[in-house]
């Protein structure tokens, strides 16, 4: 298996499809990690190893962000059905009194604008937009995913733990995972070890150890919860080792069965869309064919993924700069290569 997940993401390389790698698999009790390929395509380019460190993009979302609502939630203070105004009360625009904690662990906000359109307004007008802006239908109703939705989600986490997102996630899991190579402050590691992700002909230059996603970047110095997570395979591989695991992990208790059960339970039942409590669910697209119905899992646009399987007890993190030098028009490639991984995870 290892062999051909080798093949894999070699093949990969050589067609393009980014130019290294890090996939790390979990199969019951064994684990394998395995890189291939260099930062760039250069010939002088530095080989990627284990603890090459990527921007995660997406993945930020849920680790660690949806999970740091899980256990608030778990612990009682915070609510499911808590409204968000209780949190943020300058929310303003329609549906602003109804909107709920579990709308923005479902993704069921519909907002009325893209915030990619607004990276060139200040950050404080940036921040405005989100918290003013109107929804087009009624929150809960229907899966509309946005970056948006997660920035509302770590305010609310802050306004209940009264920190930043960046203290609580470390506090709360990456601390004490021993998740040391895991930041969102990038700025404060050695560069070099940092895959680059894209020439960004927006600022002008190649971005490496530096947010890619473009709001993100531009919302600084605040961190947000819809991107900006830098983490290697290894530490991605020690959370979901603790998610496989029942929430527990080297003798601690970071989450509830019960909780974790809501991640892999489809949220919106009676409808086509499959979405678990914080993470994406059942999506073959890139979980693989042969996920079954419970796996739930993040992508990141950068090239990124972790998907997980608490029933097969098994899961992978891939780890890639995708959009290096530029960005697909589609993510055909990356999701291709996603699903074959995970099938052969699946069909271990």
């Amino acid at each position: 298996m290892v062999d051909s997940i080798r093949k894999l993401l070699y093949n990969a390389v050589g067609n393009r499809a980014f130019p290294g790698c890090v996939a790390g698999v979990r199969y019951g009790t064994k684990q394998e990690i395995i890189a291939c390929g260099n930062h760039t395509y250069d010939s002088d380019s530095k080989p990627v190893n284990e603890n090459t460190v990527y921007d995660v993009a997406s993945i930020t979302k849920a680790v660690p962000v949806s999970c740091l609502a899980l256990k608030l939630i778990d612990e009682r203070k915070l609510g499911r059905k808590q409204r968000l105004i209780e949190f943020i009360p300058e929310l303003a625009g329609a549906y602003k009194d109804i909107i709920t904690i579990d709308n923005l662990l479902t993704q069921t906000l519909d907002f009325d604008f893209r915030l990619s359109q607004c990276k060139n307004l200040p950050s404080e007008q940036i921040l405005k937009k989100v918290l003013e802006v109107d929804l087009k239908s009624r929150p809960g109703f229907s899966y509309s995913y946005a970056n948006a939705t997660s920035i509302l989600l770590g305010i609310a986490i802050e306004r209940c733990c009264g920190n930043d997102l960046a203290q609580i996630a470390n506090d709360t899991f990456f601390t004490p995972l021993k998740m040391d190579s895991t930041t969102f402050y990038p700025q404060n590691i050695d560069r070099e070890i940092i895959a680059p992700t894209e020439y960004d002909s927006w600022r002008g230059r190649v971005i490496q150890g530096e947010v890619h996603d473009e709001s993100t970047w531009a919302l600084r110095p605040k961190i947000v919860g819809a991107a900006g997570l830098f983490s290697t395979v290894p530490d991605l591989m020690k959370f979901m080792d603790m998610l496989l695991n029942g929430g527990v992990l080297n003798g601690k208790k970071y989450l509830s069965p019960q909780i974790i059960s809501q991640m892999y339970t489809n949220q919106l039942p009676g409808s086509n869309q499959c979405v678990g409590l914080g993470w994406e669910l059942n999506q073959k697209s890139f979980m693989g064919g042969n996920c079954s119905i419970t796996a739930f899992g993040k992508t990141g646009f950068t090239g990124c993924s972790i998907v997980a399987d608490i029933k097969k007890q098994s899961g992978y993190v891939l780890l890639s700069n995708h959009v290096y030098p530029e960005r697909k028009p589609d993510r055909t490639d990356i999701n291709r290569i996603r699903s074959q991984l995970g099938d052969m995870v699946w069909g271990l």
